[in-house]
């Protein structure tokens, strides 16, 4: 294709080249600063047309928040220059309280001298045809010239039409008054029309764009999984790209309140890059933005561009895009193949899940290691697929390159590494709802809310709100659905939690997901059928085969048959290895580990624990192992383990509250120090009714500090104060779902109405634990005690 010649433009004795930002009188360079340069091109390029200060701000700071009084600096030094004077303003006449005008007449010449008319068609024509094919509504919006007057001629140049087009289109279109959108309208961002061959533009445009669109607190994108769900009730496949008719039949049927179409063509050995934006309602030209780039790494800065002038069109004020705004490069990466891979990443997350993503964001961080959203994308993405060692090392990477994120991604980053790596639940907290204020369209703040962080803090009824909010704010997304369905559970309302998969089911939200949840219901319930059904499907999703059978070893433990719970635990641990998921095998390791320790076999507690230690080191498998130990009485490894823990997370909540004081009352009881045990664990009393991460991620460690306290003053012969403590522990049935250690409490709460003398209340509850444990094996050490104990029972 050949090189389109370069463009100049001349007045009076003076002579500008945009392509070298050199401005020439009479042949002579003549000295100006380069935005002094940009401000005259702009006022140029518009000659005769009032050009408003705030447009020329945008213009030639696009990137920028800067004082009026540094354009004023540029008006004078331009005047100076053309010998402008007070008296005599032949070039920038200014209009008081409306901005600037060029007032001599600019000819446009190539560097051959020949002049405008002939050269500006073909430099516009690309644009034209664009706008022609793509933007109807925009074209039908300027005036018809009305038939001449008898006797008089006149013809519009297709020429001076594509002048007019170039230079005015955006313009009319941008000077209509803003689009006129609600609070609760969303928009459709579709894929790039991509016409250059270049396959590092596809989707890299369109993630480009979102990310600079999700910069505003104002508007609320349509999500990849509203958008897969939309293409499949439209019975195309889910993976099919967003254009041309497809992307507003989308647009339509989501009820977007917009759709956001864009190209990128060649022109010569530079690049046109188009942003169409139609009402889904009305069929409505919104807005129409162009950008035109010399290379293609300046494609990123285009999209920057032209999502500001959307958010313009679309409302937003000049002091929210002031402070919301990074450029593209600024809060993603300069490297357009690693933003390619970064959109793949989240592609292949929507239609495959977490794992099969993560290579894709591996990719990008090696492209570019500083890279911060890809590297917390990778943090989610292992954390969702168990590996929290791997999910603590890499957002932590990416708190330190937060200054390279917008503040949308710095809110995200922020909250997840408080949340994640560092676990300061209150600071997660804190991130969170200033999150959720400055950006209330987004679902996330309240998913992490509802997810792990009010969890944690024992705030159940607010987690419920917040998956509510999050169900609200994006009812596609299977997260929000999944944390209230057990939320729900942890506030013993099985009901809500019923009709919460009722919701999802009828949204055709990731049943996958759904399948423990269903699960733990059913079982919940007495479901024995429901839990039957549950373990048949997982049989189809490989997936989810390791945790359904650990929920499997979960309810035979539950029931006292420790051995089929550990065959199956092992089976569940052999699945995840094969899978490559040495840290969640090593949390289904660490469980059994428990359970031996919680059941009286201390020496296969202690081997199970140790094998847990092998597969993975990450803070729940230590505190699991640790207190496996303290209960088996290996003091000594159990204290290693504690202080090792309080040492590489001195913030961690969950740490501070839950694990460390637990483990440091189990090893005083085991020296006989009630009382120390009592005093260890007031630590705990804050969240001691919350759920810390280690029941997040492996279903073990909600209440503990409730139920060793009762152990503690049971050994203090404190009967009455000790029944409170196991009595809180059964009223809370929700929150310990998943560990059997429940069934122990009405053990706990048996003896200690017969150490108050109560012994109609401790039969009651021995023959409680007898009905849980019917098909108990019958060689079981607790089964054992807790008969010769109702046995001596007067």
């Amino acid at each position: 294709m050949a090189t389109e010649p370069r463009i100049f433009y001349e007045f009076g004795p003076f002579r500008m080249d945009p392509d070298k930002q050199m401005l020439f009188r009479d042949n002579d360079p003549v000295p100006v600063t380069p935005k002094a340069f940009e401000t005259l091109l702009v006022l140029v390029r518009r000659s005769r047309d009032l050009v408003s200060k705030e447009e020329l701000l945008k213009e030639v700071w696009p990137d920028s928040f800067v004082e009026e009084s540094n354009l004023s600096q540029n008006i004078f030094l331009l005047r100076k220059a053309l010998g402008d004077t007070a008296e005599n303003r032949q070039y920038i006449v200014t209009l008081p309280g409306r901005g600037y005008r060029f007032a001599a007449t600019v000819r446009t010449v190539t560097e051959h001298g020949e002049a405008l008319v002939a050269q500006a068609q073909t430099r516009t024509q690309i644009v034209i045809e664009e706008i022609e094919a793509e933007t109807d509504h925009a074209l039908k919006a300027f005036p018809v010239p009305q038939k001449p007057a008898a006797g008089h001629k006149f013809m519009l140049s297709a020429a001076v039409a594509a002048v007019l087009l170039a230079l005015g289109a955006s313009l009319l279109i941008r000077n209509r008054p803003p689009a006129n959108r609600s609070e609760t309208d969303s928009i459709l961002v579709a894929d790039f029309l991509n016409t250059t061959g270049d396959p590092v533009f596809d989707d890299t445009l369109r993630q480009g764009m979102e990310v600079q669109l999700q910069q505003s607190p104002s508007l609320s994108l349509v999500s990849e999984h509203s958008i897969r769900r939309a293409l499949v009730l439209m019975r195309q496949s889910p993976d099919a790209r967003l254009t041309g008719q497809i992307a507003q039949e989308v647009c339509e049927r989501i009820g977007s309140f917009a759709v956001l179409v864009g190209s990128i063509k060649p022109l010569g050995s530079e690049y046109v890059l188009n942003l169409r934006s139609v009402n889904c309602r009305t069929g409505e030209s919104i807005d129409n933005e162009q950008a035109q780039v010399a290379r293609k790494e300046d494609a990123l800065d285009a999209v920057t561009r032209m999502a500001r002038g959307f958010r313009t069109r679309a409302g937003e004020s000049i002091a929210a895009l002031a402070k919301h705004e990074t450029p593209l490069v600024e809060a993603t990466t300069p490297s357009l193949q690693a933003l390619k891979a970064y959109s793949l990443g989240w592609k292949v997350e929507a239609s495959q899940g977490d794992e099969p993503a993560i290579p894709f964001f591996q990719r990008a961080v090696e492209i570019d290691p500083s890279f911060a959203m890809a590297y917390a994308s990778l943090g989610l993405m292992y954390g969702s697929s168990g590996s929290s060692e791997l999910a603590t090392e890499n957002v932590a990477r990416a708190y330190e390159l937060r200054d390279r994120a917008s503040d949308m991604e710095r809110f995200f980053i922020t909250a997840y590494y408080f949340g994640r790596a560092t676990g300061n639940q209150e600071k997660a907290q804190q991130v969170c709802k200033e999150w959720a204020r400055t950006y209330p369209r987004e679902f996330l703040p309240h998913a992490f809310l509802g997810g792990f962080v009010d969890l944690v803090l024992a705030n159940y009824k607010g987690a419920v709100e917040e998956a509510q909010k999050a169900i609200e704010l994006s009812p596609d997304e299977g997260v929000g659905y999944y944390q209230l369905g057990y939320n729900s559970i942890y506030l013993n309302d099985l009901q809500a939690a019923d009709k919460v998969l009722r919701m999802a089911a009828d949204r055709k939200t990731d049943q996958v997901r759904m399948a423990t949840l269903r699960f733990d219901l059913a079982y919940m319930k007495g479901d024995a059928a429901g839990m039957r059904r549950e373990v048949e499907s997982a049989h189809a999703y490989p997936e989810t085969e390791d945790w359904m059978l650990d929920r499997q070893a979960f309810t035979e433990a539950s029931e006292g048959r420790m051995e089929n719970a550990v065959s199956l635990s092992r089976h569940a641990v052999a699945l995840a290895l094969q899978a490559g998921g040495r840290e969640q095998a090593a949390v289904f390791e660490v469980r059994a580990a428990l359970w031996e320790a919680f059941f009286d076999y201390p020496i296969a507690a202690k081997r199970t624990a140790t094998a847990a230690l092998a597969l993975a080191g990450n803070r729940e498998v230590n505190y699991g192992a640790a207190l496996a130990f303290a209960l088996s009485d290996d003091l000594t490894q159990a204290e290693k383990l504690a202080n090792d823990m309080e040492k590489s997370y001195p913030e961690d909540t969950s740490v501070r509250f839950s694990y460390l004081p637990v483990i440091r009352a189990v090893v005083a009881m085991q020296h006989g120090g009630s009382s120390k045990a009592i005093d260890a664990l007031q630590a705990s009393a804050p969240y001691e009714l919350g759920g810390p991460r280690s029941s997040q991620t492996g279903f073990f460690g909600s209440l503990y500090p409730v139920f060793f306290r009762g152990e503690a003053l049971l050994a203090a012969h404190k009967g009455p104060e000790a029944s409170n403590e196991f009595q809180t522990i059964l009223s809370h049935r929700g929150i310990m779902i998943g560990d059997p250690v429940f069934v122990l409490a009405h053990v706990g709460l048996a003896r200690a109405y017969a150490m108050s003398g109560e012994s109609a209340k401790a039969r009651s509850q021995y023959e409680e634990f007898f009905a849980f444990w019917n098909g108990a094996d019958p060689d079981s050490p607790v089964l054992k005690q807790a008969r010769a104990e109702f046995g001596n029972l007067r």
